[in-house]
Protein backbone atom coordinates (compact mmCIF):
# COMPACT_ATOMS: atom_id res chain seq x y z
CA UNK A 1 0.00 0.00 0.00
CA UNK A 2 2.52 2.55 0.66
CA UNK A 3 3.88 2.04 -3.24
CA UNK A 4 0.24 2.63 -4.06
CA UNK A 5 0.45 5.61 -2.22
CA UNK A 6 3.95 7.32 -3.60
CA UNK A 7 2.41 6.88 -6.80
CA UNK A 8 -0.88 9.15 -6.05
CA UNK A 9 0.84 11.50 -3.78
CA UNK A 10 2.31 14.84 -5.39
CA UNK A 11 6.16 15.09 -5.08
CA UNK A 12 8.44 17.46 -3.23
CA UNK A 13 9.35 20.20 -4.65
CA UNK A 14 12.06 23.08 -3.68
CA UNK A 15 10.61 26.58 -3.61
CA UNK A 16 12.43 29.62 -3.10
CA UNK A 17 11.41 32.67 -1.16
CA UNK A 18 13.65 35.77 -2.17
CA UNK A 19 13.32 39.76 -2.36
CA UNK A 20 15.66 41.73 -3.66
CA UNK A 21 16.12 45.32 -3.35
CA UNK A 22 15.28 47.85 -6.79
CA UNK A 23 18.40 49.18 -6.90
CA UNK A 24 21.33 48.63 -7.85
CA UNK A 25 19.52 46.07 -10.60
CA UNK A 26 22.17 44.11 -11.51
CA UNK A 27 22.15 41.48 -8.71
CA UNK A 28 17.99 41.22 -9.45
CA UNK A 29 18.78 40.51 -13.40
CA UNK A 30 21.49 38.92 -12.42
CA UNK A 31 18.82 36.10 -10.32
CA UNK A 32 16.23 36.37 -12.54
CA UNK A 33 18.59 35.39 -15.71
CA UNK A 34 19.95 32.20 -13.55
CA UNK A 35 16.61 31.05 -12.21
CA UNK A 36 15.44 31.63 -16.01
CA UNK A 37 18.13 29.50 -16.60
CA UNK A 38 17.32 26.69 -14.25
CA UNK A 39 14.07 26.81 -15.64
CA UNK A 40 12.11 26.98 -12.55
CA UNK A 41 8.49 27.59 -11.92
CA UNK A 42 7.28 31.18 -10.89
CA UNK A 43 4.53 30.82 -8.27
CA UNK A 44 4.04 34.45 -7.72
CA UNK A 45 6.89 37.10 -7.42
CA UNK A 46 9.72 36.35 -5.36
CA UNK A 47 8.17 32.34 -5.36
CA UNK A 48 9.53 30.04 -7.20
CA UNK A 49 9.68 26.15 -7.59
CA UNK A 50 11.87 22.99 -8.80
CA UNK A 51 11.42 19.46 -8.53
CA UNK A 52 13.07 18.51 -5.39
CA UNK A 53 16.70 16.40 -5.98
CA UNK A 54 20.12 17.81 -4.20
CA UNK A 55 21.10 19.32 -7.61
CA UNK A 56 17.79 21.46 -7.70
CA UNK A 57 18.10 22.33 -3.82
CA UNK A 58 21.94 23.31 -4.53
CA UNK A 59 21.58 25.12 -7.16
CA UNK A 60 18.69 27.06 -5.27
CA UNK A 61 20.63 27.57 -2.50
CA UNK A 62 23.01 29.38 -4.38
CA UNK A 63 20.87 32.16 -5.55
CA UNK A 64 19.54 32.44 -2.46
CA UNK A 65 23.26 33.32 -0.88
CA UNK A 66 23.58 35.44 -3.81
CA UNK A 67 20.03 37.21 -3.39
CA UNK A 68 21.21 37.67 0.62
CA UNK A 69 24.76 38.58 -0.74
CA UNK A 70 23.13 41.77 -2.65
CA UNK A 71 21.00 42.97 0.27
CA UNK A 72 18.06 40.97 -0.35
CA UNK A 73 16.13 37.62 1.96
CA UNK A 74 15.98 34.43 1.01
CA UNK A 75 14.59 31.01 2.48
CA UNK A 76 14.76 28.29 0.90
CA UNK A 77 11.35 25.81 1.98
CA UNK A 78 10.74 22.09 0.68
CA UNK A 79 6.80 21.77 -0.36
CA UNK A 80 4.21 19.09 -1.59
CA UNK A 81 1.54 20.38 -3.69
CA UNK A 82 -1.88 19.63 -2.22
CA UNK A 83 -3.41 17.79 -5.14
CA UNK A 84 -1.89 16.22 -7.92
CA UNK A 85 -4.03 19.04 -10.14
CA UNK A 86 -1.46 21.35 -8.68
CA UNK A 87 1.77 19.32 -9.46
CA UNK A 88 0.12 18.42 -13.06
CA UNK A 89 -0.41 22.47 -13.37
CA UNK A 90 3.31 23.53 -12.69
CA UNK A 91 4.28 20.42 -14.41
CA UNK A 92 2.67 21.48 -17.32
CA UNK A 93 3.28 25.22 -17.26
CA UNK A 94 7.37 24.19 -17.17
CA UNK A 95 6.94 21.54 -20.13
CA UNK A 96 5.17 24.07 -21.85
CA UNK A 97 8.26 26.61 -21.56
CA UNK A 98 10.63 23.91 -22.84
CA UNK A 99 8.44 22.70 -25.52
CA UNK A 100 8.13 26.69 -26.84
CA UNK A 101 12.44 26.33 -26.76
CA UNK A 102 12.59 23.18 -28.71
CA UNK A 103 9.97 24.44 -31.07
CA UNK A 104 12.52 27.00 -31.61
CA UNK A 105 15.42 24.56 -32.35
CA UNK A 106 13.42 22.99 -34.73
CA UNK A 107 12.69 26.21 -36.58
CA UNK A 108 16.27 26.81 -36.39
CA UNK A 109 17.45 23.82 -37.75
CA UNK A 110 14.77 23.98 -40.97
CA UNK A 111 15.72 27.42 -41.78
CA UNK A 112 19.61 26.16 -41.53
CA UNK A 113 18.45 23.13 -43.84
CA UNK A 114 16.61 25.33 -46.07
CA UNK A 115 19.73 27.35 -46.51
CA UNK A 116 21.40 24.70 -48.53
CA UNK A 117 24.15 23.81 -45.88
CA UNK A 118 25.70 27.43 -45.31
CA UNK A 119 27.89 27.32 -42.29
CA UNK A 120 25.84 23.97 -41.00
CA UNK A 121 28.29 22.63 -39.18
CA UNK A 122 28.43 25.96 -36.60
CA UNK A 123 25.16 25.77 -36.29
CA UNK A 124 25.20 21.80 -36.04
CA UNK A 125 27.47 22.76 -32.90
CA UNK A 126 25.02 26.11 -31.81
CA UNK A 127 22.38 24.05 -31.69
CA UNK A 128 23.20 21.14 -30.10
CA UNK A 129 24.99 23.23 -26.79
CA UNK A 130 21.16 24.80 -27.02
CA UNK A 131 19.92 21.20 -26.45
CA UNK A 132 22.32 20.55 -23.54
CA UNK A 133 21.22 23.99 -21.84
CA UNK A 134 17.56 23.21 -22.43
CA UNK A 135 18.55 19.30 -21.20
CA UNK A 136 19.45 20.51 -17.81
CA UNK A 137 16.23 22.28 -17.30
CA UNK A 138 13.85 20.19 -18.81
CA UNK A 139 11.97 18.01 -15.90
CA UNK A 140 9.09 17.09 -17.69
CA UNK A 141 10.02 16.52 -21.19
CA UNK A 142 7.64 17.61 -23.81
CA UNK A 143 7.14 15.76 -27.84
CA UNK A 144 8.94 18.58 -29.01
CA UNK A 145 12.13 17.48 -27.46
CA UNK A 146 12.33 13.91 -29.41
CA UNK A 147 11.71 15.85 -32.63
CA UNK A 148 14.12 18.78 -31.69
CA UNK A 149 17.10 16.43 -31.08
CA UNK A 150 15.83 14.42 -34.67
CA UNK A 151 16.24 18.02 -36.64
CA UNK A 152 20.08 18.57 -35.53
CA UNK A 153 20.47 14.72 -36.22
CA UNK A 154 19.17 15.65 -39.25
CA UNK A 155 20.99 18.74 -39.82
CA UNK A 156 24.27 16.90 -38.61
CA UNK A 157 23.94 14.25 -41.85
CA UNK A 158 23.17 16.55 -44.44
CA UNK A 159 26.32 18.28 -45.09
CA UNK A 160 28.18 14.97 -46.20
CA UNK A 161 24.60 13.53 -47.54
CA UNK A 162 24.71 16.89 -50.21
CA UNK A 163 28.54 17.96 -50.50
CA UNK A 164 28.58 21.76 -51.02
CA UNK A 165 29.79 22.96 -54.27
CA UNK A 166 33.79 23.69 -53.07
CA UNK A 167 33.98 19.76 -52.04
CA UNK A 168 34.46 16.41 -53.93
CA UNK A 169 33.27 13.44 -52.04
CA UNK A 170 36.02 11.05 -53.42
CA UNK A 171 38.81 14.20 -52.34
CA UNK A 172 37.02 14.70 -48.60
CA UNK A 173 36.47 10.46 -48.18
CA UNK A 174 40.58 9.67 -49.11
CA UNK A 175 42.57 11.83 -46.74
CA UNK A 176 39.80 10.86 -43.62
CA UNK A 177 40.59 6.98 -44.41
CA UNK A 178 44.03 7.42 -44.69
CA UNK A 179 44.65 9.98 -41.23
CA UNK A 180 42.52 7.95 -39.61
CA UNK A 181 44.65 4.15 -40.46
CA UNK A 182 47.49 6.38 -39.80
CA UNK A 183 46.00 7.26 -36.70
CA UNK A 184 45.21 3.06 -35.14
CA UNK A 185 48.86 2.31 -36.50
Amino acid sequence: MPADRAVRDPGEWVLLSYRLPREPSTPRIAVWRKLKRLGVAQLSDGLVALPADARTREQLEWIADEAIEAGGTASIWLARPATLTQERELATGMADARAAEYQSIIDQASAQAAADGANSVTAVRRLRAELRRIGRRDFFPPPERDRAHAAVRALAVEPTACPGPETDDADDVAPETTQQQEDKA
